[in-house]
């Protein structure tokens, strides 16, 4: 196994999966978090929603909930290791899903089978955010439905006092070496991606209806592509 220091982004999470799996899952407010962003995203029963970024598919139950039996969810990460974890939680569901290896910039999906797509955190990962959403409403085409859940810093009073701490978690869960290559903190540079993905979501969709949640950290956007 690399180095730490010298591993790419995609063997940084496979090396970390099981620890981001227990984040994921049990971390403080997740749940409100992926129940928000299924709720916005409001996929029909029957649809499939193919999901970016999808970690060890954490956010699956909340959106098979919504599409229900007839409808089938995809999942798409870059990183073998969370693909493993997320196919062994389906296994132990008894769900069968779709569990794709793949590049978010770069959906590896036909566009006459997806009705919905979203991404979970993955934004503030990407060089051009805003190019990757405008992908994704190619994808789904007109009438489908996009969404986006991200954590930035707030302007919330009251919560303000919370971004330093905000700024060591998201320094903290960077691949090693993404600092040290970016003009600025991870925390800034993450701000600015997720700002331009919910930018570029509310260019290309009508009805788009935007949350935050935790004190204004959660950011959830969703609408329908024009």
């Amino acid at each position: 196994m690399p180095a730490l220091a010298a591993m790419s982004a995609p063997e940084f999470y496979t090396r970390v999966a099981r620890l981001y799996d227990a984040l994921a899952r049990r971390g403080p407010g997740v749940d409100t978090l992926r129940r928000t962003l299924a709720d916005a995203l409001a996929p029909a029963p029957g649809a499939t929603v193919v999901e970016f970024g999808c970690g060890t598919a954490a956010n699956r139950p909340y959106l098979e909930e919504r599409v229900g039996p007839d409808g089938s969810y995809v999942g798409v990460d870059f990183a073998p290791g969370v693909l493993r974890v997320a196919r062994e939680r389906g296994l132990a569901r008894g769900a069968a899903g779709h569990l794709v290896r793949g590049d978010a910039t770069r959906p590896p999906l036909r566009a006459d089978a997806v009705d919905a797509c979203c991404g979970a955190f993955v934004a503030g990962m990407l060089a051009e955010p805003a190019a990757a959403v405008r992908e994704w409403a190619a994808l789904v085409g007109s009438g489908g439905r996009i969404g986006l859940l991200d954590l930035a810093r707030t302007s919330r009073r009251g919560w303000r006092a919370l971004n330093p701490a905000f700024r060591l978690f998201v320094r903290a869960g960077s691949p090693p070496g993404t600092a040290g290559a970016l003009d600025r903190s991870p925390a800034a540079v993450q701000d600015e991606r997720v700002a331009a993905a919910h930018r570029a979501l509310r260019a290309v969709c009508t009805g788009v209806d935007y949350r935050t949640v935790l004190g204004g950290f959660g950011r959830v956007s969703a609408g329908t592509v024009e």
